[in-house]
């Protein structure tokens, strides 16, 4: 488990035949576990809070579950959501990602696939209350000590032990892949790194879908630089891959 306090999932399913054994599955992993059976009571219940990872079924009594991710991701949540569906069409896979789902998985599905991408995603994407309470967060700040040649607020801090960036003084909400994929491209910054490398380290080996996925993932990163005012840039080599360039801002 991820610091003491445990990590909690919310299942979005109607169906009890499906719903009942995945939510017995999931508490056997050690997780709280919450289960709703409609994308508005989905909706409130991560609004109160401290949902880390929804697994989100799009079939749902009284909203699509496409919606209710778009929703829940407008409404910043940043945690990751996980798609079950009896969909299996491609439009529906890419549609989804488009909207803000980190992964997907076509019922049926085996249990021990799903608990290993929530592993995976939960790794991906530290909470903050636990991120902020490991004792190697804390150097964080440290930069402004450095001496007075060291700006107390860079222009862009990418913090991979915290899983946190700034443009300036703004922190970037960003998804697990968004942050995964920026990271990628920062530690390679003015070289071009290729789709396939990307779709390696960012997509695990499970992940056998449409590399347009990569494509929604890059614009709305690219969208949220922008939004930003960050003195960088998500450059596209045709055919080959994307490219992190500087862009310093105007005197």
């Amino acid at each position: 488990m991820l610091g003491e306090v445990p990590v909690r999932l919310l299942i979005v399913e109607d169906d009890d035949a499906i719903a009942a054994p995945l939510l017995r599955a999931v508490q056997r992993e050690g997780y709280d576990v919450e289960r709703v059976a409609a994308g508005h009571a989905a909706i409130d219940a991560v609004a109160a809070g401290g949902v880390d990872l929804v697994l989100l079924d799009l079939g749902l009594p009284d909203m699509d579950g496409l919606d209710v991710c778009r929703q829940l991701r407008s409404q910043g949540y940043e945690g990751g959501i996980v798609i079950l569906t009896a969909r299996a069409g491609e439009l529906d896979r890419v549609v989804g990602l488009d909207v803000g789902a980190d992964d997907y998985l076509a019922k049926p599905f085996s249990l021990s696939e799903l608990l290993a991408r929530v592993r995976a995603l939960l790794r991906r994407s530290h909470r903050p209350a636990v991120v902020e309470a490991a004792p190697e967060v804390a150097p964080a700040a440290a930069p402004s000590a450095a001496g007075p040649a060291a700006p107390a607020v860079p222009d862009f801090r990418l913090d991979r032990a915290a899983r946190r960036v700034w443009a300036g003084d703004e922190e970037l909400a960003l998804t697990a892949k968004e942050f995964d994929v920026l990271a990628l491209l920062e530690q390679h910054r003015g070289a071009v790194v290729s789709r396939e490398t990307l779709m390696a380290e960012v997509w695990d080996e499970n992940w056998f879908g449409s590399t347009k996925t990569l494509d929604a993932t890059i614009g709305r990163l690219r969208q949220k630089l922008q939004d930003s005012d960050a003195p960088i840039a998500l450059g596209t080599v045709r055919g080959v891959g994307f490219r992190l360039e500087d862009t310093p801002r105007d005197a």
